[in-house]
């Protein structure tokens, strides 16, 4: 028996169109993505804009299968992972669609698991996504009086074995094309820009991973006509962080366009079907020549095994 667990954190999706409500309320109920600070007001207005959001994702979902993919993905990158570390238990947890935090560290302290390492699904930190995430561990191990020894990998957007697979993936996605007559786009999953300017590194991440990307390529002498940094997935009226992802594909009328989902490491919604399906018939009717959306890491043997390595290495105590 291992004594050891790795828990992949991400944010889930529905696993069915009568999940989708559940979703959208346990996500505008988090206090990291609705920031209001009385509980009541917060859910007050959550399950206003769940009210309002909710038909609206149901299509979004029926039309990418009825479902979000993130979960059967991570089960099965998790199954990779303990054929690759037979010396470790592998498994996940979602923070707004089961499997829930307090399930699956209630199993795990049935098992007798002494030490657990949270492995966060996003490449860059933010408060929106990796905090709550973690917060949400340390409140589930706190109510049922848990306390294994806690390891942390909290970002990885500076790995070369993460950035290399990125590039492999954008070289196997090209599929032979002169790379030069294609923009690139790295596109990010947007935020608030009130959520910056309180300290979120978020931004300030993406871009430098953007640099790193761009020194990659420039190395392995894989040039494009451009390389451009994007935001995609705005929800409601403030201000948020960009250039808007819709807004660079139309700057690239008549040419040809290559995306990749930089801060997404497994496929779900924004994927799939804003980048995959959503902007895909803006390209079309833009008269771009030739749309690729690239897919994420998923459960590729390159990113189980940038796991391992972190697993192995780069962990560190949480304070």
């Amino acid at each position: 028996m291992a004594k050891e667990a790795v828990l992949l954190l991400n944010m889930g999706g529905p696993s069915s169109l009568y999940e989708v409500e559940v979703f959208l309320t346990n996500m505008f109920h988090d206090p990291h993505i609705l920031s209001i600070r009385n509980t009541f007001f917060r859910k007050m207005i959550g399950n206003f804009i769940v009210s309002k959001r909710s038909e609206k994702s149901k299509k979004i979902y029926a039309a990418i299968g009825g479902k979000s993919p993130i979960t059967e993905i991570t089960f099965s990158l998790t199954q990779k992972l303990e054929k690759l570390d037979t010396t470790r238990l592998y498994t996940y947890v979602m923070r707004y669609t089961p499997p829930y935090s307090k399930m699956v560290l209630e199993d795990l302290k049935n098992k007798g698991i002494q030490s657990l390492v949270l492995m966060s699904m996003y490449p860059q930190y933010s408060t929106t996504t990796t905090l709550s995430s973690i917060t949400d561990i340390y409140d589930s191990l706190k109510a049922l009086s848990y306390s294994p020894n806690v390891r942390v990998i909290d970002r990885f957007y500076q790995n070369d074995m993460f950035n290399q697979a990125i590039l492999e993936d954008i070289k196997k996605a090209l599929d032979g094309k002169d790379s030069t007559e294609f923009t690139l786009i790295l596109s990010a999953h947007g935020i608030p820009e009130k959520v910056v300017q309180k300290g979120d590194t978020y931004q300030k991440e993406c871009e430098e991973n953007f640099e790193i990307i761009k020194n990659k390529l420039q190395e392995q002498n894989i040039v494009f006509k451009d390389i451009i940094l994007s935001y995609q997935s705005k929800v409601g009226p403030m201000k948020w962080i960009g250039p808007d992802t819709d807004k660079v594909i139309q700057k690239c009328k008549n040419g040809k366009v290559i995306i990749y989902p930089i801060s997404f490491t497994i496929d779900n919604s924004e994927t799939k079907y804003e980048l995959c399906i959503q902007y895909k018939q803006l390209a079309q009717e833009l008269g771009i020549k030739d749309y690729i959306v690239c897919p994420c890491l998923n459960n590729s043997d390159s990113f189980a095994k940038m796991i391992l390595e972190y697993v192995e290495a780069n962990t560190k105590g949480l304070k």
